[in-house]
C-alpha cells in the first residue's frame, strides 16, 4: 500500500471551493491535511458530515477539556486497535498535555497512566461503551455523576466514544494510514 492513504480508491471529482479552503486552513493550523480528511474528500457531503461532527465533539464548548476528549479518542482506539487514530490522537494527547509519556501510556493502556479519579471514571465508561454497550446501566452513569460529571458531560463522553468507535471501524475497513508527521509530533 506504499504511498496510499487507504486501500480504496473511490472515484473523486474536483475538490469544491469550501473543501479547498478547509484543507488550506488545516495546512495553516496543523502544517498538514490529515489523511482522514483526504480519505473523505471523494464526497463533499460525507466529508462535511464527518468534519461537522468531529468539530462539534472535539472542538466546541463542552464540560470536557480538549485533552479529555482526545483521551477518550485514544482509549477507545486502543481497545479497537485503530492504527490511524492511535497515531493521530496519541500525538494530540502528547501535544495537549505536554507529556509524551502520557501519550504513550494512553495508547498502550490508559490504566498505566497517573490519571485523576475523574478521568479514570470517564475512560472506564468510554471503554465499557466500546466493549459492552448493552451492559451500560444507570450505575455507570451514576458513577460518572459521582466523579463530578454533569448529565451534559456524560452525553459528550458517550458521543465522543461512539464517534471514535465508528471512525475506528471505517479506518480499519479501508486500511487508513496516518500522516507520517504524527509520529514525530510532541516528542
Amino acid at each position: 500500500m506504499t504511498g496510499k492513504i487507504t486501500a480504496l480508491d473511490p472515484a473523486a471529482g474536483e475538490l469544491s471551493e469550501p473543501t479547498k479552503a478547509y484543507f488550506a486552513k488545516c495546512e495553516e493550523k496543523l502544517g498538514l491535511v490529515p489523511n482522514v480528511l483526504k480519505a473523505y474528500a471523494f464526497d463533499d457531503k460525507k466529508l462535511r458530515a464527518f468534519t461537522d461532527m468531529y468539530n462539534d465533539l472535539m472542538l466546541d464548548e463542552s464540560g470536557l477539556s480538549k485533552l479529555e476528549r482526545e483521551m477518550i479518542a485514544v482509549a477507545v482506539s486502543s481497545i479497537n486497535h485503530c492504527y490511524y487514530c492511535l497515531t493521530a490522537h496519541g500525538a494530540a494527547v502528547r501535544q495537549l498535555s505536554g507529556d509524551p509519556l502520557l501519550g504513550e501510556m494512553m495508547v498502550m493502556n490508559f490504566r498505566a497512566a497517573d490519571l485523576s479519579p475523574k478521568q479514570t471514571a470517564m475512560l472506564e465508561f468510554a471503554v465499557k461503551l466500546t466493549e459492552e454497550p448493552a451492559r451500560i446501566v444507570e450505575a455507570d452513569r451514576a458513577a460518572l455523576r459521582q466523579a463530578g460529571f454533569s448529565d451534559r458531560d456524560i452525553w459528550d463522553i458517550a458521543s465522543t466514544a461512539a464517534f471514535f468507535n465508528m471512525s475506528n471501524r471505517v479506518a480499519a475497513a479501508i486500511d487508513m494510514r496516518p500522516n507520517d508527521e504524527y509520529h514525530a509530533m510532541a516528542r
